[in-house]
C-alpha cells in the first residue's frame, strides 16, 4: 500500500488545511504513519476506518489536542503545530456531547462566546440564530436532561458553530443514536453543510455513513490513507484489495495471468481489464461487487447467449437470501471459491440451494489487483 494518496482538488476550491509528512508514534507504536493531506475550503471530507487504524489520532492532532510527533499541520499556510486547541479557530464535537447539565440549552450555546468576551447584544444575535439554524428555538430554556438525544446533538453542534470557526471537526458524533436518529440527523447535516458552506472533517468506523455524507472519504488503516476520493470512486474503482473489501461488499477471484487481458480461474479463461505489464503465470486478484455479477440456471443461460466482453463460471447454489426489493444467492465454485451475486430465474422458479448455476458478469466491471495479501482482505473483512 502507498503511503502517501493525493488526489488532486477541484478546480473551483483552494486548500484550506495541509497536513505535510504527520506522524504519532507512542513508544514504537505508530497510530498515524506519515500522513499527507490536504482539505479543501468548505468540503465536506471524512475519515473512515476501523479502531485503531488512526482517523481520530489525526483528528485530536488537527485539533490540538494531540501533538504531533513530527510532521506539519497549516492552516492557511499557517503552522498550527504549536497553537494551543482554543486559539486555533476551530470548533469540536464528539460523540459525548458534553453539554452544561445546569445551563439552558441558550446559555450552552452562549458558552463559547461569553469565555471570547463577546459584546453581550452580539452574543444574544448569535445564538438566535443558531437556535433558528438547528431548529431548537422552542427549546430555548430547557436544560439538556429535557432534550432527545437528537437535540442534544444539535444543541452540540451548535455550540461548535455559534462563534463562527472556519473549521469544523465531528468525531463520531452520531454514534450513540439509533439509527433513524442518525439518519435524520445525517440528512441534517448535509444541509447544514450546503447553508454554510465551512469546512467539515468528520470521523466514522460506519462506511454508510461516511457514503451518505461526505464530499471525499479518506480511509485509514494502520496509521496510514489508504484510499481517498469520492464515494462513487472508491467504490466503483477501489485503488487496493483492502479499500475494496472495507467499502461495500467484494468477491475475490485468485487467477493466473495469460497476457494484459487475459487469465484463468479454474482453469478456465477469463477476460479482465487489459492491465499493463503482467508477466505470464502471475498472481492476480479479480474484485467484482456482488451487483455487477448475475446468477443464472443452466437452461435460462443456454437461451442467453454470453455477451462479447462477459466471464461465466459455473457454481453451485448454496443461499438465497430474500431482502425485500432485491434477492442475492451464495455459490460456490468447484474449487471452493465462495461468491455473493444477484439471482436471475427462469420462468419466475427462484433458484434453491444445490442448483446449478452461471455466473456472469463483465469484464469491464471487475477490477484487477497485482499486490495483495491475504492479510489485508482477513483485515478489512474483519473491520466490517
Amino acid at each position: 500500500m502507498s503511503a502517501v494518496i493525493k488526489e488532486p482538488a477541484p478546480a473551483d476550491q483552494r486548500t484550506l488545511v495541509s497536513l505535510r509528512h504527520l506522524n504519532k508514534h507512542y513508544g514504537n507504536f505508530a497510530a498515524v504513519d506519515d500522513i499527507s493531506l490536504d482539505i479543501q475550503d468548505g468540503e465536506f471530507l471524512t475519515f473512515l476506518g476501523s479502531s485503531g487504524s488512526g482517523k481520530s489520532t489525526t483528528l485530536s492532532m488537527l485539533a490540538g489536542f494531540e501533538q504531533p510527533s513530527s510532521g506539519e499541520i497549516l492552516v492557511n499556510g499557517q503552522s498550527l503545530v504549536n497553537v494551543p486547541p482554543h486559539k486555533r479557530d476551530i470548533g469540536m464535537v464528539f460523540q459525548r456531547y458534553s453539554l452544561f447539565p445546569h445551563l439552558s440549552v441558550r446559555d450552552n450555546i452562549a458558552f463559547p462566546l461569553a469565555i471570547r468576551k463577546l459584546a453581550s447584544a452580539e452574543r444574544e444575535k448569535r445564538v438566535d440564530a443558531m437556535l433558528k439554524l438547528v431548529q431548537l428555538d422552542q427549546f430555548a430554556h430547557r436544560r439538556p436532561a429535557q432534550l432527545s438525544g437528537g437535540q442534544q446533538q444539535r444543541v452540540a453542534i451548535a455550540r461548535a458553530l455559534v462563534y463562527e470557526p472556519r473549521i469544523l471537526l465531528m468525531d463520531e458524533p452520531l454514534g450513540a443514536l439509533d439509527k433513524k436518529l442518525r439518519e435524520d440527523l445525517q440528512d441534517e447535516l448535509r444541509q447544514l453543510h450546503r447553508r454554510l458552506g465551512i469546512t467539515i472533517v468528520y470521523v466514522t468506523h460506519d462506511q454508510e455513513e461516511a457514503m451518505r455524507l461526505s464530499q471525499r472519504i479518506a480511509i485509514f488503516s494502520h496509521g496510514k490513507i489508504v484510499g481517498l476520493g469520492s464515494g462513487y470512486d472508491l467504490y466503483q474503482n477501489p485503488p487496493n484489495a483492502f479499500v475494496a473489501s472495507f467499502l461495500g461488499n467484494s468477491n475475490f477471484l485468485k487467477l493466473k495471468a495469460q497476457s494484459n487481458a487475459v487469465a484463468t480461474f479454474e482453469g478456465k479463461p477469463l477476460a479482465i481489464r487489459p492491465t499493463a505489464n503482467l508477466q505470464t503465470e502471475q498472481d492476480l486478484l479479480l474484485m467484482i461487487r456482488p451487483e455487477k455479477a448475475l446468477a443464472l440456471s443452466p437452461a435460462q443461460a443456454q437461451l442467453e447467449p454470453l455477451p462479447s466482453g462477459w466471464n461465466e463460471v459455473t457454481a453451485t447454489v448454496t443461499e438465497m437470501l430474500f431482502l425485500g426489493e432485491s434477492q442475492t444467492c451464495s455459490v460456490v465454485t468447484a474449487t471452493g471459491t465462495a461468491m455473493t451475486v444477484k439471482a436471475l430465474s427462469a420462468s419466475g422458479m427462484p433458484l434453491q440451494a444445490g442448483d446449478a448455476v452461471c455466473v456472469r458478469w463483465a469484464s469491464a466491471d471487475a477490477c484487477v489487483y497485482t499486490q495483495w495479501t491475504e492479510s489485508d482482505l482477513n483485515k478489512a473483512a474483519g473491520a466490517h
